[in-house]
């Protein structure tokens, strides 16, 4: 096994950690904004406010997305079981 190698299986699999956190990272960003937005329109600066759509959101998308997420780290981890007898 060479460094090229290692650094490859590395960086992919930081990309799908990236990959499969992003939908979660994204909606409690965006619900995050449309709060803020609400809130400084309707002049309520509760800061708590904006924790509870936080945490629902991203547990509806989560589980939207969960069928997905799971494809693609089995996808990965298949691959990576597949091709230990050519890296060694």
């Amino acid at each position: 096994m060479n460094p090229e190698m290692i650094s490859e299986m590395g960086r992919y699999a930081l990309f799908l950690t990236v990959l499969v956190s992003m939908p979660a990272m994204l909606t409690g960003m965006i619900i995050g904004l449309v709060i803020s937005i609400i809130q400084s329109i309707t002049s309520v600066q509760e800061q708590t406010l904006s924790f509870v759509p936080k945490i629902l959101g991203t547990l509806a998308l989560t589980i939207i997305a969960l069928p997905w997420m799971l494809a693609l780290i089995m996808d990965y981890t298949k691959e990576l079981f597949l091709t230990i007898p050519e890296r060694f």
